[in-house]
């Protein structure tokens, strides 16, 4: 019983995540509603408010899971690593985010574009130590030899800037292409061309 009971839990807290990012990346937070997301879950505005008693809570939530999933994708970034093999990897997973998530890309720049105010505090604790962390790697490589000396930061803020535009920007990079919508070729051959830009750079081409 306590099985099933966590089952549905956890399935009705998906659909609700699930229709919250895409209500906070169209809105904005301020904007959004519960009654909107409750719609587009399927379920009435009361369900809603049982498993996320206010649209912060639920607002924070979608966010820890954004950032959750942005990071597992430097995942490939470790002192073992090959340079090359991971810094391909780290790239080619930040651009399939950005296809199969673009609205939780889009909820994060807006955060971002609206001066950070529920992730500020993350941004100077554990996120920049997670960079910090993945920059120390990038130097250890460079260090031994194994790449040429770059900006371990800049070189990830331009891997971002790179792979999120894809999805922040989707509108304006569609029209550009003569697009409806950006099919998968689109983002291989921007990841590909990224790749190449990147490797070259760090001398691992």
């Amino acid at each position: 019983m306590k099985r099933a009971i966590g089952r549905k839990r956890r399935h009705n807290e998906a659909k609700i995540l699930a229709a919250a990012e895409t209500v906070f990346a169209e809105r904005g937070f301020a904007a959004a509603t519960t009654s909107a997301i409750a719609r587009l879950a399927g379920m009435p505005k009361a369900n809603l408010h049982y498993y996320f008693r206010t649209k912060q809570a639920l607002y924070d939530r979608v966010l820890d899971e954004i950032l959750a999933l942005w990071i597992d994708t430097a995942e490939a970034i470790r002192p073992a690593a090959d340079p090359k093999t991971a810094l391909s990897d780290y790239i080619a997973a930040k651009f399939e985010f950005s296809r199969r998530r673009p609205q939780a890309s889009k909820v994060f720049a807006n955060e971002i574009l609206h001066g950070a105010p529920r992730v500020h505090r993350r941004l100077r604790g554990d996120l920049k130590a997670w960079l910090e962390a993945k920059c120390a790697v990038i130097e250890g490589w460079i260090a031994s030899g194994r790449m040429a000396p770059v900006d371990p930061k800049h070189l990830f803020f331009i891997i971002w800037a790179a792979t999120q535009t894809y999805a922040d920007f989707d509108v304006q990079v569609e029209v550009m292409l003569d697009r409806r919508r950006l099919k998968s070729r689109d983002f291989d051959a921007a990841s590909a061309l990224l790749r190449r830009m990147v490797l070259r750079s760090c001398g691992l081409a």
